[in-house]
Protein backbone atom coordinates (compact mmCIF):
# COMPACT_ATOMS: atom_id res chain seq x y z
CA UNK A 1 0.00 0.00 0.00
CA UNK A 2 1.17 3.44 -1.36
CA UNK A 3 -0.12 5.34 1.96
CA UNK A 4 -0.52 4.53 5.62
CA UNK A 5 -3.67 6.08 6.09
CA UNK A 6 -6.37 7.56 3.83
CA UNK A 7 -8.86 10.32 5.14
CA UNK A 8 -12.69 10.02 3.08
CA UNK A 9 -15.09 12.66 2.39
CA UNK A 10 -18.66 11.28 3.49
CA UNK A 11 -21.08 12.34 1.60
CA UNK A 12 -20.44 11.52 -2.32
CA UNK A 13 -17.32 9.82 -1.47
CA UNK A 14 -18.61 6.88 0.94
CA UNK A 15 -22.29 7.31 0.96
CA UNK A 16 -24.76 8.77 -1.09
CA UNK A 17 -26.78 10.89 0.96
CA UNK A 18 -28.46 12.93 -1.49
CA UNK A 19 -31.90 12.09 -1.46
CA UNK A 20 -32.14 12.14 2.39
CA UNK A 21 -30.25 15.37 2.59
CA UNK A 22 -32.69 16.97 -0.22
CA UNK A 23 -35.67 15.82 1.72
CA UNK A 24 -34.69 17.44 5.09
CA UNK A 25 -33.91 20.22 3.29
CA UNK A 26 -37.44 20.61 1.53
CA UNK A 27 -39.13 19.64 4.88
CA UNK A 28 -37.45 22.28 6.27
CA UNK A 29 -37.99 24.98 3.98
CA UNK A 30 -42.06 23.76 4.15
CA UNK A 31 -42.75 23.98 7.50
CA UNK A 32 -40.42 27.54 7.62
CA UNK A 33 -42.72 28.81 4.61
CA UNK A 34 -40.44 28.65 2.05
CA UNK A 35 -40.40 27.72 -1.85
CA UNK A 36 -38.85 23.73 -1.80
CA UNK A 37 -35.79 22.74 -4.26
CA UNK A 38 -34.95 20.07 -6.40
CA UNK A 39 -32.71 17.56 -5.84
CA UNK A 40 -30.13 18.89 -8.35
CA UNK A 41 -30.43 22.35 -6.26
CA UNK A 42 -29.30 20.67 -3.22
CA UNK A 43 -26.51 18.57 -5.04
CA UNK A 44 -24.83 22.03 -5.49
CA UNK A 45 -25.81 23.56 -2.16
CA UNK A 46 -24.10 20.50 -0.04
CA UNK A 47 -20.08 20.34 0.75
CA UNK A 48 -19.92 22.73 2.77
CA UNK A 49 -21.82 22.46 5.94
CA UNK A 50 -25.32 22.03 6.16
CA UNK A 51 -25.27 25.63 7.76
CA UNK A 52 -24.40 26.94 4.59
CA UNK A 53 -26.70 24.45 2.81
CA UNK A 54 -29.79 26.14 4.23
CA UNK A 55 -28.38 29.71 3.52
CA UNK A 56 -28.19 28.47 0.07
CA UNK A 57 -31.53 26.85 0.20
CA UNK A 58 -33.76 29.84 1.86
CA UNK A 59 -34.40 32.73 -0.23
CA UNK A 60 -32.13 35.57 -0.63
CA UNK A 61 -32.48 38.34 2.01
CA UNK A 62 -34.15 35.82 4.65
CA UNK A 63 -33.84 37.10 7.96
CA UNK A 64 -31.38 35.57 10.06
CA UNK A 65 -33.50 34.19 12.88
CA UNK A 66 -35.91 32.37 10.59
CA UNK A 67 -32.62 30.85 8.30
CA UNK A 68 -31.23 29.89 11.75
CA UNK A 69 -34.77 28.03 12.71
CA UNK A 70 -35.00 26.73 9.12
CA UNK A 71 -31.56 25.08 10.12
CA UNK A 72 -32.72 23.77 13.56
CA UNK A 73 -35.44 22.30 11.40
CA UNK A 74 -33.79 20.44 9.23
CA UNK A 75 -31.19 19.43 11.71
CA UNK A 76 -33.59 17.72 13.77
CA UNK A 77 -35.21 15.91 11.01
CA UNK A 78 -32.25 14.82 9.82
CA UNK A 79 -31.38 13.17 12.45
CA UNK A 80 -34.39 10.95 12.54
CA UNK A 81 -34.57 10.26 8.83
CA UNK A 82 -30.75 10.11 7.88
CA UNK A 83 -30.83 6.58 6.97
CA UNK A 84 -33.99 6.08 4.89
CA UNK A 85 -32.57 6.49 1.38
CA UNK A 86 -29.16 6.50 2.79
CA UNK A 87 -26.65 3.76 1.58
CA UNK A 88 -22.65 2.89 0.59
CA UNK A 89 -21.86 3.29 -2.74
CA UNK A 90 -21.48 0.17 -4.69
CA UNK A 91 -17.78 -1.46 -3.13
CA UNK A 92 -17.37 1.30 -0.79
CA UNK A 93 -17.59 -1.64 2.02
CA UNK A 94 -15.20 -4.03 0.16
CA UNK A 95 -12.95 -1.29 -0.23
CA UNK A 96 -12.90 -0.47 3.66
CA UNK A 97 -12.33 -3.60 4.17
CA UNK A 98 -9.48 -4.42 1.90
CA UNK A 99 -8.09 -1.34 3.61
CA UNK A 100 -8.16 -2.47 6.98
CA UNK A 101 -7.12 -6.08 5.87
CA UNK A 102 -3.91 -4.70 5.06
CA UNK A 103 -3.49 -2.43 8.26
CA UNK A 104 -4.15 0.98 6.39
CA UNK A 105 -5.22 3.66 9.08
CA UNK A 106 -8.86 5.09 7.75
CA UNK A 107 -10.71 7.89 8.56
CA UNK A 108 -14.07 10.29 7.85
CA UNK A 109 -13.53 14.09 8.01
CA UNK A 110 -16.86 15.62 6.97
CA UNK A 111 -18.78 18.95 6.46
CA UNK A 112 -22.26 17.63 7.89
CA UNK A 113 -22.47 17.99 11.56
CA UNK A 114 -20.74 15.93 14.18
CA UNK A 115 -23.69 13.48 15.18
CA UNK A 116 -24.64 13.13 12.29
CA UNK A 117 -21.05 11.66 10.64
CA UNK A 118 -20.53 9.81 13.63
CA UNK A 119 -23.72 8.16 13.42
CA UNK A 120 -23.57 7.41 10.35
CA UNK A 121 -20.29 6.32 10.01
CA UNK A 122 -20.94 3.67 13.25
CA UNK A 123 -24.21 1.81 11.30
CA UNK A 124 -23.09 2.02 7.77
CA UNK A 125 -19.18 1.11 8.31
CA UNK A 126 -18.93 -0.08 12.07
CA UNK A 127 -15.33 -1.36 12.70
CA UNK A 128 -14.18 -0.49 9.41
CA UNK A 129 -14.11 3.62 9.91
CA UNK A 130 -12.48 3.81 12.99
CA UNK A 131 -12.04 7.97 13.21
CA UNK A 132 -14.93 9.93 11.92
CA UNK A 133 -14.89 13.45 12.60
CA UNK A 134 -17.79 16.26 11.68
CA UNK A 135 -18.03 20.16 11.92
CA UNK A 136 -18.24 21.07 15.32
CA UNK A 137 -17.85 24.73 17.21
CA UNK A 138 -14.88 23.68 18.50
CA UNK A 139 -13.30 23.04 15.17
CA UNK A 140 -12.63 24.86 11.56
CA UNK A 141 -14.65 22.98 9.07
CA UNK A 142 -13.00 22.22 5.49
CA UNK A 143 -11.07 23.51 3.50
CA UNK A 144 -9.50 24.18 6.25
CA UNK A 145 -7.30 21.16 7.30
CA UNK A 146 -7.81 21.39 10.92
CA UNK A 147 -10.46 18.13 10.96
CA UNK A 148 -8.28 16.62 8.81
CA UNK A 149 -5.21 16.63 11.32
CA UNK A 150 -7.37 16.17 13.98
CA UNK A 151 -7.96 12.47 12.02
CA UNK A 152 -4.78 12.31 11.73
CA UNK A 153 -3.57 12.67 14.85
CA UNK A 154 -6.05 9.82 16.10
CA UNK A 155 -4.79 7.79 13.70
CA UNK A 156 -0.75 8.25 14.66
CA UNK A 157 0.09 8.98 10.93
CA UNK A 158 1.78 12.21 9.54
CA UNK A 159 0.06 13.86 6.36
CA UNK A 160 3.10 12.82 4.24
CA UNK A 161 1.58 9.24 4.85
CA UNK A 162 -1.66 9.70 3.96
CA UNK A 163 -3.87 10.76 1.09
CA UNK A 164 -7.34 12.49 1.25
CA UNK A 165 -10.14 11.05 -0.87
CA UNK A 166 -13.23 13.29 -2.22
CA UNK A 167 -16.07 14.32 -4.31
CA UNK A 168 -15.34 17.81 -4.28
CA UNK A 169 -13.82 21.40 -5.13
CA UNK A 170 -13.57 21.52 -1.29
CA UNK A 171 -12.02 17.95 -0.72
CA UNK A 172 -9.33 19.25 -3.31
CA UNK A 173 -8.47 21.99 -1.44
CA UNK A 174 -8.73 20.89 2.37
CA UNK A 175 -6.17 18.16 0.71
CA UNK A 176 -4.11 21.03 -0.51
CA UNK A 177 -4.13 23.08 2.49
CA UNK A 178 -3.07 19.77 4.57
CA UNK A 179 -0.25 19.27 2.72
CA UNK A 180 -1.48 16.22 1.31
CA UNK A 181 -1.57 14.18 -1.56
CA UNK A 182 -5.67 13.66 -3.06
CA UNK A 183 -7.42 11.72 -5.11
CA UNK A 184 -10.85 12.60 -6.47
CA UNK A 185 -13.36 10.38 -7.25
CA UNK A 186 -16.19 10.78 -9.95
CA UNK A 187 -19.05 8.88 -8.79
CA UNK A 188 -20.22 11.54 -6.44
CA UNK A 189 -22.13 14.71 -6.29
CA UNK A 190 -19.40 16.28 -8.81
CA UNK A 191 -18.90 15.43 -12.08
CA UNK A 192 -15.16 14.91 -13.95
CA UNK A 193 -15.37 17.53 -15.53
CA UNK A 194 -15.94 19.85 -12.47
CA UNK A 195 -13.37 18.13 -10.88
CA UNK A 196 -10.98 18.67 -13.54
CA UNK A 197 -11.90 22.77 -13.76
CA UNK A 198 -11.09 22.90 -9.86
CA UNK A 199 -7.61 21.31 -10.06
CA UNK A 200 -7.95 17.41 -9.52
CA UNK A 201 -4.84 16.21 -10.04
CA UNK A 202 -6.17 12.25 -10.32
CA UNK A 203 -9.71 11.27 -10.35
CA UNK A 204 -10.89 7.51 -10.23
CA UNK A 205 -14.29 5.98 -11.67
CA UNK A 206 -14.79 3.65 -8.77
CA UNK A 207 -13.74 2.13 -5.11
CA UNK A 208 -11.76 -0.91 -7.22
CA UNK A 209 -10.29 1.71 -9.05
CA UNK A 210 -9.30 3.66 -6.10
CA UNK A 211 -8.35 0.53 -4.30
CA UNK A 212 -5.66 0.48 -7.46
CA UNK A 213 -4.37 4.00 -7.46
CA UNK A 214 -4.16 3.40 -3.08
CA UNK A 215 -1.77 0.42 -4.33
CA UNK A 216 0.55 2.44 -7.00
Amino acid sequence: MRYDAVVFDLDGTLLNTLEDLAESANYALERCGFPRRTVDEVRRFVGNGVGMLIRRAVPEGTPAEEEAACLACFQTHYLAHMRDHTGPYPGVPELLEALNRVGCGVAVVSNKFDAAVKGLCRDYFGASVPVAIGESASVRRKPAPDTVFAALAELKVPAQQAVYVGDSDVDIDTARNAGMDCISVSWGFRDRAFLLEHGAARIVDSPAGLLRALER
